[in-house]
């Protein structure tokens, strides 16, 4: 007595139909064992870092950003006062008294003015440049993970790094909304990759350091 399909007399499986016990990889998803790694170029197969290692760097950013800032801005708010009190200094019965008084208030403009620059550009060029060309801030360095990008494996390059960090800075302009969303985008992203918004722009994935 045959058991076989009458159609297919040899027990073939017929072509198209899945197989018994095994997983089916839906097209666009990652297999069930893929998930949290990906495979990049130059580096295998790498883990994806977690959600709440990339909100610990951040937070861990946001203090050493804290700390250089509120130091700084101290030192040259300070500085700025003490040359403003210059002009007490300024005797008022000499010619050159309002000269003398004008000059100190221009000295604590100027160094007022000096030091937000330097406050702005710390906070622009910290995360753009060393994401750019180290692949990790501070943070990301002291929780090892780092932003590489994913076609190369190796740090995204002064172009990539300036998208991936104006993005969630254009975010802000909704109130701070916008840049929350894109940091939390990853959590929602379905190519098995962990992506943000600003990462897909910038072609990036944040990995554990391998």
């Amino acid at each position: 007595m045959s058991f076989g399909n009458p159609n297919n007399p040899y027990g073939q499986q017929s072509q198209g139909q899945p197989g018994y016990g095994y997983p089916q990889q839906q097209a666009g998803h990652p297999t069930p064992s893929s998930l949290g790694f990906v495979q990049l170029p130059t580096l295998g197969t790498v883990q994806l870092a977690s959600m709440g290692s990339r909100f610990g760097a951040r937070l861990i950013d946001g203090v050493v950003l804290g700390v250089i800032c509120g130091i700084l801005g101290t030192v040259g708010l300070l500085s700025a006062i003490g040359l403003a009190n210059e002009a007490d200094q300024c005797n008022w019965r000499d010619a050159d008294y309002y000269e003398c008084r004008d000059d100190a208030y221009m000295n604590a403009l100027v160094v007022g003015l000096g030091v937000t620059a330097a406050l702005v550009l710390i906070t622009l060029l910290y995360e753009w440049l060393m994401i750019s060309f180290v692949g990790a801030t501070l943070g990301k360095k002291a929780l090892g993970i780092k932003v590489v990008r994913d076609d190369t494996g190796q740090a995204p390059g002064i172009g990539g790094g300036f998208v991936r960090w104006i993005m969630p800075q254009l975010g802000g302009i909704l109130c701070g909304i916008g840049t929350l969303l894109v940091y939390l985008s990853p959590s929602w992203d379905n190519s098995g990759r962990q992506q943000g918004w600003h990462d897909k722009a910038a072609h990036t994935v944040v990995i554990k350091k391998p």
